[in-house]
């Protein structure tokens, strides 16, 4: 695959790098980091500038969450509501879960979207539920650009300055990806936690 996006970038330039990145917000498995920082070594042995990448990966990063965005808000709370009301004693989940994570999102969604902007895979799949929570679309954007022009400026700019070694941060991103999701993980394991205590001290108390 890095073989197949490195060469389809070298043939189309920034309408390449806007199309890779736009693929990949849309199909997460493809890499973006591999995207940035090849892009970032174009560079300087191109006409190619950093403005110019980050701009082309920016736009294509900023439509593809758009659209995942616009999936999410097809999706809606009202939906999953019905999903629960006909499934949920299978999966164990209430139609007050679903109330209570869309408010949370809605309390916090903003920060998170920006921060997980700059994750790899949660970054293309946290827009999903910024639509289903109907956040609001005009601050999805600006939170969405944010987070993710500075992913792209850090990224680029490691790949311009690595030069011919742009493939030696793939295995600095491995790291920071495994730190990335172990830390979300324990969070989401918390609280899950706290959720289960909560319920079963209120069940005790009834």
């Amino acid at each position: 695959m890095q073989i197949w996006i490195t060469n389809f970038m070298e043939q189309f330039g920034y309408l390449g790098t806007f199309l890779m990145i736009l693929l990949e917000n849309v199909f997460p498995p493809i890499p973006s980091e591999v995207i940035l920082t090849f892009g970032g070594f174009m560079t300087t042995n191109t006409s190619m500038t950093i403005i110019g990448i980050v701009t082309s990966a920016t736009a294509g990063s900023v439509l593809g969450a758009i659209i995942l965005y616009g999936i999410g808000h097809l999706l809606n709370v009202q939906r999953l509501e019905n999903i629960v009301n006909r499934w949920g004693h299978i999966l164990r989940i209430k139609v007050s879960d679903i109330h209570k994570a869309n408010s949370w999102f809605n309390r916090y969604g903003y920060r998170t979207i920006f921060f997980c902007r700059m994750i790899p895979l949660v970054r293309s799949l946290i827009s999903i539920p910024a639509g289903m929570a109907n956040m609001k679309f005009s601050l999805f954007v600006l939170y969405t650009t944010a987070g993710t022009l500075i992913w792209n400026i850090v990224l680029v700019c490691a790949g311009a300055i690595l030069g011919e070694s742009w493939e030696t941060i793939l295995d600095f991103m491995d790291i920071y990806s495994n730190i990335a999701y172990t830390i979300l993980g324990l969070a989401l394991v918390i609280f899950i936690s706290l959720l289960f205590f909560r319920r079963r001290r209120k069940f005790k108390t009834s």
